[in-house]
C-alpha cells in the first residue's frame, strides 16, 4: 500500500510538471492542450535574476531609480541617504564599476540616453537645497553636462523654466525630452522639449479630466509615436500623440486598487510593463495596436513581496530585461525574459 502511495504521488507531480511546461513553452497545440487541463495557471513572462548584483552592500539608501545604457552594458542607479554615494554605476551582469555624488541633492528619476555619437545620464533631482528642483544632464562619469531648471528654487514659471519636485523623464534618441513634473508640488504637467531646451508643447493643470494630472508620475513613447503617462494620483494612463501632444485616450480598469507608479515598454513594443508602489507588483499589459488605444488588458504579473514598494522600472532595449528600484526593500533586482515563452526582443 506504501508502494501505491508513493507512485501515485510521484505520477501528480510529473502530470503537473508536464502541465506547466506545455502552458508556457510549447508550440501552440499543445499549450491548448495543456490550457484545458490548468485552466487556473498565469503565464509567466520573466524570472528574478538571484545573482544580480553581485554583491548587494553598495546599496546604502533608498534606491529610487534606475535607468540602462544598452548600448554599452551600464546600469545607473540612483538612491537617497545621508553621507552616501547618489548616483552607482553597474554592468548589465551586476558587477560595480564607479560612484559619483556631484552636484545631487534628493535624485527622483534617472534616465541613460546612449548614441553612437553621445552617452549622458539625466536626473530629475526634487531636493530643497542648492541643486534641487532641476533636471541635470551628466555624462557617464558625473560631470555635470546642462542644468534645466532654477538650481534650489522651485517654481511654476516657463520663461525661464521652472521646476517643483520633478519626477521623471524620458528621452528619445533624436535628442527630444519628455518630462513630468510634479511629485506632490506646485506643479502637474508634461512638457515636451526639443533638443536645444525649447518647449514644443506642454499640458499642465491638476485635474480629473483629459490631459490633466495628479502627481504625473512616469512617461515613456512607444515605437508608434505615442506618450504615455502614469497619472498616479488619478488612477490611470494618459496617452498623447507624441508630435502634436493631442489626447489620444487613458487607461483606467487597470488601476482601481491603485495607481501606476512607473511604465516602460518592451523593446518590441508589444507589451508596457507597469510597476505599482503600494501594492508591490508589476503587470504586464499588451500594447494597444496603431490607431487606437482601447482597453487596458493585463496578461500576466510579477507579485513582488509586502513593503518591496517598486518606485521606478526600466527596461533594457538590448535584452528586455527589466530592473525595478525597490524603496521598501532599498534594492534593485532585476527580471530576465524566459527562452522560448516569451516573443523574441529586438536588438
Amino acid at each position: 500500500m506504501a508502494r501505491f502511495w508513493v507512485c501515485a504521488t510521484g505520477a501528480v507531480f510529473f502530470l503537473a510538471f508536464l502541465v506547466l511546461h506545455l502552458r508556457f513553452c510549447g508550440t501552440p497545440v499543445l499549450r491548448k492542450f495543456a490550457s484545458q487541463i490548468s485552466w487556473r495557471t498565469e503565464k509567466l513572462f520573466y524570472r528574478l535574476d538571484v545573482g544580480w548584483p553581485k554583491y548587494s552592500e553598495y546599496f546604502t539608501g533608498a534606491t529610487f531609480g534606475v535607468a540602462v545604457d544598452s548600448l554599452n552594458g551600464l546600469v545607473y542607479i540612483v538612491q537617497r541617504g545621508d553621507n552616501i554615494p547618489k548616483v552607482l554605476v553597474f554592468t548589465e551582469d551586476g558587477y560595480f564599476l564607479r560612484a559619483w555624488n556631484y552636484t545631487v541633492d534628493t535624485p527622483h528619476g534617472i534616465f541613460a540616453a546612449s548614441t553612437l555619437h553621445e552617452q549622458s545620464v539625466w536626473i530629475t533631482d526634487v531636493g530643497s537645497g542648492s541643486f534641487g528642483h532641476t533636471v541635470k544632464k551628466y555624462n557617464s562619469f558625473g560631470d555635470l553636462v546642462q542644468v534645466l531648471g532654477t538650481p534650489g528654487k522651485k517654481g511654476i514659471g516657463l520663461n525661464p523654466l521652472q521646476f517643483d519636485n520633478p519626477a521623471e523623464l524620458y528621452v528619445e534618441d533624436t535628442g527630444e525630452i519628455y518630462i513630468v513634473d510634479g511629485d506632490g508640488g506646485l506643479n502637474n504637467r508634461l512638457i515636451k522639449l526639443s533638443q536645444d531646451f525649447m518647449i514644443l508643447w506642454l499640458h499642465g493643470e491638476n485635474g480629473t479630466g483629459p490631459t490633466e494630472f495628479n502627481i504625473p508620475h512616469s512617461v515613456t513613447v512607444d515605437p508608434t509615436g505615442r506618450v504615455w503617462v502614469a497619472d498616479r494620483g488619478n488612477k490611470r494612463i494618459q496617452v498623447f500623440d507624441k508630435d502634436t501632444g493631442e489626447w489620444l485616450g487613458e487607461w483606467t480598469s487597470c488601476f482601481t486598487e491603485e495607481g501606476p507608479s512607473s511604465v516602460r515598454f518592451t523593446p518590441d513594443g508589444k507589451y508596457l510593463i507597469v510597476a505599482q508602489l503600494n501594492l508591490s507588483r508589476l503587470s504586464v499589459v499588451a500594447a494597444p495596436p496603431v490607431g487606437g488605444i482601447g482597453d487596458c488588458s493585463v496578461i500576466s504579473t510579477i507579485q513582488l513581496a509586502d513593503q518591496v514598494l517598486p518606485h521606478l522600472l526600466e527596461i533594457d532595449r538590448k535584452t528586455g530585461a527589466i530592473y525595478v528600484a525597490e524603496i521598501g526593500a532599498k534594492q534593485v533586482q532585476k527580471y530576465v525574459p524566459l527562452n522560448n515563452c516569451i516573443p523574441s526582443f529586438v536588438s
